[in-house]
């Protein structure tokens, strides 16, 4: 893949959606990778476990037959109050209440939704599609079933596999966030050494691991000094958290930002959004900012599992999530949908929510696929072991 570079072009360049609705967070059939019972032995239909476009279906409607037919669908890593997944999730509902969704551990990294389909391959119990961080997909590739939904030549060619292996979906910016009436401001990271911040300073996962992790430390890096080709810096930074007792490494929550075990938190726009919203109506003032010395952007990548129980449905949850109604949605939490330039261009945005947007306030950064695998490799090798586990 010709991995996502800086957003140069267009509005997908210059417009990151940071609006304030809060996400859902609707019921659903939610299990935990680990903590749910074996799935059972399963049989799929061949050919659309086989399919690479809608035309191996025929239609859409036979695409839509074929799916219901399985009648269910496995999702994981999507927290309602992210990127307004929970909306999402009910907008297909909607559509389609003839397909069951279970939703498999909302709260897992990248890495551990592509574990999820290995453990669970062959049964019921496995994830249908990833949501995945760029360094996680692109190298995971083997366990990807190539398909290109019918927006394919809307999604630049900069943001997708060639294979149609995996494909952009959704950006925000790496923001701080925090809780404004506990902490006071914070202008700089040095900030953050202070001893008040003891054991609440969190990423959001571990950055080898976690596409936010992996961002938010590149976040801290160019605020430290170190660029996409030295990020030194940035783990010398994080080790004086550590030594100064502020760092914690608690997996980040509603729950922890709620009870103030994270109280200070580097994450999405679309996330800080959220959480703001959602802690404004307890009386928390969280606040968050960007950098404009760092403004560090990466998509999220939807991928189908090359060997999805419901691959029917698989196919049918990504045509569904590159339609405007998905892509508006995504807008709306607080993302950009990697559709916005062809969905101005077209008419189908909505204008209420993008006229909320903001402008990046700097040059973003992105790391290639090359960089984000080596950077990744780094971190396997480095983190640990400075930072501990």
């Amino acid at each position: 893949m010709n991995s996502l570079q800086k957003l140069a072009a267009g509005s997908l360049a210059a417009v990151l959606a940071l609006s304030m609705a809060a996400c859902g967070s609707g019921s659903g059939d939610t299990a935990a990778s680990g903590d749910s019972a074996p799935g059972k032995a399963v049989k799929v239909n061949e050919k659309s476990a086989a399919a690479t476009s809608l035309a191996d279906f025929g239609t859409m409607a036979d695409l839509e037959k074929a799916a219901k037919e399985e009648g269910a669908l496995n999702v994981i890593a999507l927290p309602h109050d992210w990127s307004n997944y929970g909306e999402v999730i009910d907008g297909f509902k909607k559509k389609y209440p003839e397909i069951k969704i279970t939703e498999l551990n909302p709260n897992a990294s990248s890495k551990e939704e592509v574990d999820a389909a290995k453990t669970n391959k062959g049964t019921d119990a496995a994830p249908d599609v990833f949501d995945l961080g760029l360094s996680v997909a692109d190298s995971s590739t083997d366990y990807f079933a190539p398909y290109k939904v019918q927006a394919w030549d809307s999604i630049p060619e900069s943001a997708k596999n060639a294979d149609g292996l995996y494909y952009a979906d959704y950006t925000g910016i790496m923001a701080i966030g925090w809780n404004k009436d506990k902490y006071g401001d914070i202008s700089s990271l040095d900030d953050l050494l202070d001893p008040k911040f003891a054991g609440t300073v969190a990423l959001n996962g571990k950055p080898a691991e976690a596409g936010s992790a992996f961002n938010g430390f590149l976040m801290v890096n160019a605020l430290s000094g170190g660029d996409l080709d030295n990020t030194q810096p940035g783990l010398d930074f994080f080790k004086k958290l550590k030594d100064a007792g502020n760092l914690t490494q608690i997996d980040v929550t509603n729950a922890t930002i709620d009870s103030g075990q994270t109280g200070v938190v580097f994450d999405w726009s679309y996330n800080q959004a959220s959480y703001q919203s959602s802690l404004k109506e307890q009386g928390v003032n969280w606040q968050y900012k960007t950098f404009p010395k760092a403004q560090v952007v990466s998509y999220y990548n939807q991928a189908i599992n090359k060997d999805a129980p419901h691959p029917a449905a698989a196919r049918l949850w990504e045509e569904y999530l590159y339609s405007a109604d998905a892509q508006n949605l995504w807008l709306k939490g607080g993302a950009t949908p990697v559709l916005l330039d062809a969905m101005q261009q077209d008419g189908t945005v909505d204008k209420d929510t993008l006229a909320k947007s903001v402008k990046l306030e700097g040059d973003p950064i992105n790391a290639t696929s090359e960089q984000a695998a080596k950077i990744t490799e780094w971190l396997q090798n480095n983190w640990d072991s400075t930072i501990g586990n």
